[in-house]
C-alpha cells in the first residue's frame, strides 16, 4: 500500500484488519509481517529556514534530497546517516523517515551525538490512526522532548512518523584523517582514546584490524585542521607507529566507506554490530567467533562478519553493551532476533509502552520484541 499523503496513512491505519508492515525506501531489509505499508510517497520539505539551521521534511523525503537542498547552503546532516544498501544488497531510496525511525548514526556520532539528538519535532500516527505533533522547529520548544526522541529508534512500532523537523548544523571549511599505521587492537583503541580526551576536536574514530590503521579524523577552517592535525600527530607519535595524513577528499571517501561498512560489502557471511565500553572492545571482538571485525566510535561500536547463521551472542555471553544482527538471512532473523534481548523488567515496560502507543498491535509486530 503507497501513501501519498498524512490523510492517507490515517485511513491506512484505521482501515488495517491485520499486521502492517511500516516502510520507508525498504533499504534495510528488515522482515515484517503483514501488509507493506509504504511511505516513500508521502516526500518532500515542507521548510527550509538556513538561518535558523531547521529543515522539516515529510517522512518519504529522500535523504539524498534533503542532503543537496543544504550543501546548496554549506549546511549538512551532521550525524551522516548510513546508507545500508551496498551492506545489504538492497535497492530502494533511503529517506529521511527511516534514517529517524531507525536512529541511523554514523561516525560522526561521536562528536556530535546521534541523529535523535538532532530530531526537534514530529508528527505521526498512531496504532489506532490518530494525528500526533510534537516537538517544535526550534531546540527551545521542549514540549515533549522525551517523546520526539523515543519515536527515534523505535522502528515504526509506536507510529508511523508523517513528518520531522531537524537541526543542521554548518559543513566545514576542509577535513583532514590522521592515519597511523601498525597498531594491534588493543594499541589502535588506546590510540583512539587518547585522542578523543585530547583539546583537538576529533569527529571521528576507526581502527580496521586487517590493516592495522587507526584513522583519527579533524575539522574545521583549514588553519585550524592543520594546527591540531600537527598537534594530534605529536601526542600520539609515542605510540611508535608510522603516521600518516589523508588530504579532504581522500578523507571524506574514507569515513563514506566507514560509515557505510564497505569492508563488509559483496562478501559472504552475516554481519553484526556491537555496541560496547570501548575499553571492552578488543577482548570482546576476541572472543565473538567472527570471522573479521572493525571499530567505530573509538572503539564503542564494533562491526563484525560472521558465519551464516553463528550465534554470536552465544559466543559472547554475558557483556556489557548489546549485539545486533544487521545482516542474515530471513530464517536466522527469525531465530535469533535482530535485536538484542532485554531485561526481564525493561521487557515489560517496552512492551507496555507499545502497548500505549499501538493497543492493536498492528505496527511491525513482533519486530522489536527483542530489542535493546
Amino acid at each position: 500500500m503507497d501513501i501519498t499523503s498524512e490523510q492517507a496513512l490515517v485511513d491506512a491505519v484505521k482501515g488495517a484488519t491485520g499486521p502492517v508492515a511500516v516502510q520507508g525506501g525498504g533499504t534495510r531489509g528488515v522482515p515484517v509481517e503483514g501488509t507493506v505499508l509504504s511511505v516513500a510517497g508521502l516526500s518532500g520539505i515542507s521548510l527550509y529556514e538556513p538561518g535558523a539551521m531547521t529543515v522539516v521534511a515529510k517522512a518519504g523525503t529522500p535523504v539524498a534530497e534533503i542532503e543537496a537542498a543544504l550543501a546548496a547552503e554549506n549546511q549538512r546532516l551532521a550525524f551522516e546517516p548510513m546508507d545500508h544498501r551496498g551492506l545489504l544488497g538492497t535497492k530502494g531510496t533511503p529517506t529521511i523517515g527511516g534514517v529517524m525511525a531507525a536512529n541511523v548514526s554514523g561516525p560522526r556520532r561521536i562528536s556530535v551525538g546521534a541523529a535523535r539528538d538532532f530530531l526537534l519535532g514530529v508528527r505521526y500516527v498512531d496504532g489506532l490512526g490518530t494525528v500526533v505533533k510534537n516537538g517544535g522547529r526550534v531546540m527551545k520548544n521542549v514540549t515533549g522532548y522525551d517523546l520526539v526522541k523515543l519515536l527515534a529508534g523505535s522502528f515504526g512500532t509506536l507510529g508511523v512518523l508523517s513528518e520531522v523537523s531537524l537541526k543542521v548544523l554548518p559543513k566545514p571549511e576542509t577535513q583532514a584523517t590522521l592515519v597511523l599505521h601498525g597498531l594491534d587492537d588493543v594499541r589502535g583503541v588506546a590510540a583512539m582514546a587518547k585522542a578523543l580526551g585530547s583539546p583537538f576536536e576529533v569527529t571521528g574514530a576507526a581502527h580496521d584490524p586487517d590493516n592495522q590503521r587507526t584513522m583519527l579524523r579533524i575539522e574545521g577552517f583549514e588553519t585550524s585542521v592543520t594546527y591540531r592535525l600537527g598537534k594530534l600527530r605529536d601526542l600520539l607519535s609515542a605510540k611508535g607507529a608510522e603516521i600518516a595524513i589523508q588530504d579532504a577528499a581522500a578523507s571524506d571517501a574514507l569515513w563514506a566507506e566507514t560509515r557505510d561498512v564497505a569492508p563488509f560489502q559483496g562478501k559472504e557471511g552475516d554481519v553484526w554490530r556491537v555496541s560496547c565500553k570501548p575499553s571492552d572492545g578488543p577482548a570482546i571482538a576476541a572472543r565473538s567467533g567472527a570471522q573479521a571485525w572493525f571499530y567505530d566510535w573509538a572503539g564503542g561500536l564494533i562491526w563484525l562478519q560472521a558465519d551464516p547463521g553463528h550465534d554470536l551472542r552465544a559466543a559472547l555471553g554475558q557483556f556489557d553493551g548489546h549485539a545486533t544482527l544487521v545482516r542474515a538471512d530471513t530464517d536466522t532473523k527469525v531465530r535469533l532476533g535482530m535485536f538484542h534481548p532485554e531485561a526481564a523488567g525493561l521487557a515489560r515496560l517496552t512492551a507496555g509502552l507499545r502497548h500505549q502507543f499501538d493497543p492493536r498491535e498492528i505496527l511491525n509486530t513482533g519486530l522489536m520484541e527483542h530489542a535493546s
